[in-house]
């Protein structure tokens, strides 16, 4: 138990940051319209995408560095390409976990019309957000969200429970009729399931900070342990968000709001009407607490992420540490532009959103066949290569990831 708290901390970051748009509002916007349809694609996406999230730990365990630097050794030309697709998606990214915070925010606090000052929440989000990250660093970031993630842990088993055992409100089939809407759907819904795949790079570098923050070095199997209790915990939640879904929205003629403070009204009620009126802010609280840490942790992966790309490709001596903060600053600026540029849009929020997956789950094959080589026995060892279980599971996630990728640029057309 000693060294579980000191290992306890990268997992747990890892389920913050997937719980957040993939579960709140994919998961639950499949349920509410599309019944049970899309369980299977929940599933599928998070069971074939593992391995390559675990394999961002396993690397960073063994080597005692990032999986960036794997990428940077294999040849200096993935890891630039990683460089740019990072650059093309961490301010959608950050944009669709923004705008969704920011109406949790506004619906728990009311800052707008109480100061009357037009976004005056979303910008005190951010700087908040930055300014945590800018003086508090890891240590901060790590206890924040451990005190966070407990919250919704409970409150979201709960209502599930509640649901549950109240039934689904409308007609709710286990084995209903893949629509085309529902068709549609499943690249955005899978996109994020349970996150992005070239965000498995940010488990790495949070388990090299880790080590370093406790100055303990955890066992392969210590660590592992760590972060399958963290992606399983995240991944059983999307399932429950899905089915609560279904049985409290889908066949009951209500609509998902799109515009931010109107979707977390709606998400909040959804809650409210399975466990009593009474839990209004609790619930509010709790899901603005998630969304804040999925938030806080997006800006901060994609700081640490950048800093160690550019600390490796640098003719100079850089530290990460160094380029942290002006990293920091870059994206919490440019994901407040895009939503400020998208706040007018009726349909803001899942336009940022959809971008956002879309874009996430495109790249996905690229980075999955990169981590899958950089674990080979001839890099890390053969005692600590994944198992012939694992490599199966590895060869089927690339085929489902490029399959569906094909499929979606196909059905533009």
């Amino acid at each position: 138990m000693k060294n579980w708290k000191k290992v306890l901390g990268p997992g747990i970051l890892f389920a913050s940051t997937a719980i957040g748009v993939s579960h709140l509002i994919q998961s639950t916007q499949a349920g509410a319209q599309f019944g049970m349809s899309l369980l299977w694609a929940v599933v599928l996406a998070n069971i074939l995408k593992f391995p390559f999230f675990e394999y961002g730990s396993r690397y960073a365990s063994v080597k005692g560095e990032s999986i960036l630097k794997g990428y940077y050794d294999l040849n200096k030309i993935w890891l630039y390409a990683y460089m740019s697709v990072t650059f093309i998606s961490m301010f959608f990214v950050t944009g669709a976990v923004g705008i969704v915070t920011y109406g949790f925010m506004e619906n728990l606090f009311g800052l707008n019309s109480l100061t009357g000052i037009p976004h005056f929440t979303l910008l005190l989000l951010f700087v908040v957000a930055t300014i945590i990250l800018w003086f508090g660093k890891f240590r901060t970031l790590n206890n924040l969200i451990k005190a966070l993630g407990l919250i919704l842990l409970i409150t979201t088993v709960t209502a599930f429970v509640a649901a549950a055992m109240g039934g689904p409100r409308g007609n709710v089939s286990l084995f209903p009729k893949l629509t085309f809407e529902a068709t549609a759907f499943i690249i955005p819904l899978m996109g994020w399931m349970p996150t992005a795949v070239d965000l498995s790079a940010w488990n790495s570098i949070w388990t090299v900070e880790r080590i370093k923050e406790s100055q303990y070095k955890p066992t392969l199997k210590e660590t592992l342990r760590e972060f399958n209790f963290g992606y399983w915990t995240s991944a059983t939640l999307a399932v429950f968000f899905m089915i609560m879904g279904a049985f409290l929205i889908y066949g009951t003629g209500e609509r998902v709001p799109q515009k931010p403070t109107a979707f977390s009204d709606f998400v909040v009620s959804m809650y409210t009407r399975t466990i009593g009126d009474w839990t209004k802010y609790i619930i509010a609280s709790a899901s603005f607490s998630i969304m804040f840490s999925t938030f806080i942790t997006v800006l901060d992966g994609y700081s640490r992420t950048i800093s160690y790309a550019f600390s490796l490709i640098s003719t100079r001596e850089l530290k990460p540490n160094h380029m942290y903060r002006s990293t920091l600053l870059l994206i919490s600026v440019g994901g407040l532009a895009l939503i400020l540029s998208f706040l007018g849009d009726p349909k803001g929020l899942s336009g940022i959103v959809n971008t956002a997956t879309i874009i996430s789950f495109l790249i996905a094959p690229v980075i999955a066949l990169l981590n899958f080589r950089v674990v080979r026995k001839d890099v890390i060892g053969a005692e600590n290569a994944p198992g012939k279980i694992m490599q199966i599971l590895s060869v089927l996630g690339i085929v489902y990831l490029i399959g569906f990728s094909v499929y979606f640029v196909v059905s533009l057309f």
